[in-house]
């Protein structure tokens, strides 16, 4: 089988590559640079070139492409023994991996195996750096977590990483975890080694994928515990970069072949409408037949469920904010009254702007609008039961208090003042409100009933969005009825074919 210097281009760009056939399935890498050539190059090229998939369709932009690369941050001035084994125990699992430790550190530290200095990594910044000796502890992690992001960034960018992992106590998670959410997309592995992964971890995790791993003692010095933890995290993190990775260069097959193949699927899945849709435990049984009705009779679909958390919101409005959703139903906008109320799940005072700047097709209920949300019962403020709050316990771990008329109205303005300030498309806009019960503690003889709460909440609603064009729907059935779920799903749908015609 002869392969034309054409179709080999995209290998050139591989440390000046050249192949060259021995025999029918028999193939030798030649490097000019180096004596031997990677071995995991060469299984890749021989995978490659004995499947039926072209060469030509592989994406080997550059030897990082081929070579597990983790990148390795920590405060080398405080951490530097640990990092150095950590680094030790990586390449324990994965003997040929490029690693690129970055010192992250407040002084530098000089040391053959750190790959990005503390002075280099400071280029990352300001055009005039400061002298971090001078200067606040907060300031310096300021400094520095900007500096990471920006490596981190460029480093994906030239694909040069598969994963990052990190260790530290708490402004070391802070540093690095920064870095990781602001500097890298989701899927790339994001693994840290804390002493403060055992507690409230939404600081330092928060809308991202971040894994974090509690180190049981402190990360200092060398013991049998904290080495243990260390290999682990090491074996982690070769795991999932390796799986990343797969994803990034390994070509489907066959079009028949997807079963086995995450590859393949995410290929086929590229041209499927994406639709994210917001949850909670009590908006469930909708969100379930919303997703099964789509599934089935729209199979052109693919559907990413979010859990109205606080940080679920965030993730979703990200993603809408990078384009990779295509069309929301905003089921559960619970998060809206956490924000409103003072609850524990709120998503942030700028919720609901994303889709509606994306001019995306963007359905809007108000599943569970009625419930702030706390933990433990000893978290609720005094005031609510001074007030004579309706207080109902979800579970041991989750105490909701039901929003009152004045908050009910004010969640309602909320919503319709974001619409009018950020609506791109009123035509990709609908505003459905299911008046039956807007989750099942509202409806009639329900623990949350409040039929004067819920209409302050509907009437602002459609107060505040009269006359901006703008559909706003009441629905007679509650949110978890099984007609109010398959009308939200078919409404969502002609609301995508029309964009769709329009985007060509």
């Amino acid at each position: 089988m002869k392969y034309s210097s054409s179709a080999l281009e995209p290998l050139h760009n591989i440390g000046a590559l050249v192949l060259a056939e021995q025999s029918s399935r028999d193939y030798v890498i030649l490097d000019r640079q180096a004596a031997s050539p990677p071995q995991g190059l060469i299984r890749l090229l021989k995978t490659a070139l004995s499947s039926t998939t072209p060469v030509t369709n592989m994406t080997l932009s550059d030897k990082a492409a081929t070579q597990l690369s983790i990148a390795v941050l920590g405060t080398c001035d405080t951490k530097l023994q640990e990092l150095l084994y950590l680094r030790s125990q990586i390449l324990s699992h994965a003997e040929d991996a490029s690693i690129t430790l970055i010192d992250v550190g407040r002084s530098p530290i000089s040391d053959p195996a750190i790959s990005i200095p503390q002075h280099d990594l400071q280029k990352y910044g300001s055009s005039n750096p400061p002298d971090l000796s001078t200067i606040p502890r907060s300031q310096v992690t300021q400094t520095m977590t900007e500096c990471a992001t920006a490596c981190l960034e460029d480093l994906h960018s030239k694909n040069a990483i598969h994963g990052v992992i990190s260790v530290g106590g708490s402004s070391g998670t802070s540093l690095t975890s920064a870095a990781m959410r602001r500097g890298l997309p989701f899927l790339i592995p994001k693994f840290i080694v804390s002493t403060m992964a055992s507690g409230d971890t939404a600081p330092f995790v928060g809308e991202s994928d971040i894994t974090l791993m509690y180190s049981i003692v402190d990360i200092a010095g060398s013991n049998s515990i904290l080495n243990g933890v260390l290999d682990n995290a090491a074996g982690g993190i070769v795991g999932m970069a390796r799986a990343y990775q797969k994803r990034q260069i390994l070509p489907p097959k066959s079009e028949n072949s997807t079963a086995n193949n995450p590859t393949a699927n995410q290929e086929k899945n590229k041209n499927k409408t994406k639709i994210g849709i917001t949850m909670f435990g009590v908006t469930t049984p909708c969100c379930d037949q919303i997703r099964a009705h789509l599934t089935s009779h729209h199979p052109s679909t693919e559907i990413y469920i979010f859990h109205a958390t606080g940080h679920g919101g965030r993730a979703m409005e990200r993603l809408i904010s990078s384009a990779d959703l295509d069309a929301i139903i905003d089921l559960t906008t619970s998060e809206i009254t956490d924000e409103i109320v003072g609850g524990f799940l709120s998503a942030g005072p700028h919720r609901l702007e994303a889709g509606l700047k994306a001019g995306i097709p963007y359905i809007i209920s108000v599943g569970a609008c009625e419930m702030a949300n706390f933990g433990p019962r000893n978290t609720v403020p005094p005031r609510f039961e001074a007030e004579g709050r309706k207080i109902y316990k979800h579970n041991e771990a989750v105490t909701l208090v039901r929003a009152n008329g004045d908050e009910s109205r004010r969640i309602g303005e909320f919503i319709a003042m974001k619409v009018r300030a950020f609506c791109e498309r009123s035509d990709m806009v609908n505003v459905v409100l299911p008046v039956g019960g807007i989750s099942p503690l509202s409806v009639k003889g329900g623990d949350f009933e409040d039929k004067e709460a819920d209409e302050a909440l509907f009437a602002s609603i459609e107060e505040g969005l009269r006359g901006t064009g703008v559909s706003v729907l009441r629905d007679g059935r509650m949110v978890n009825d099984q007609g109010f779920a398959v009308g939200l799903a078919e409404r969502l749908m002609e609301l995508v074919e029309v964009y769709e015609k329009e985007m060509g």
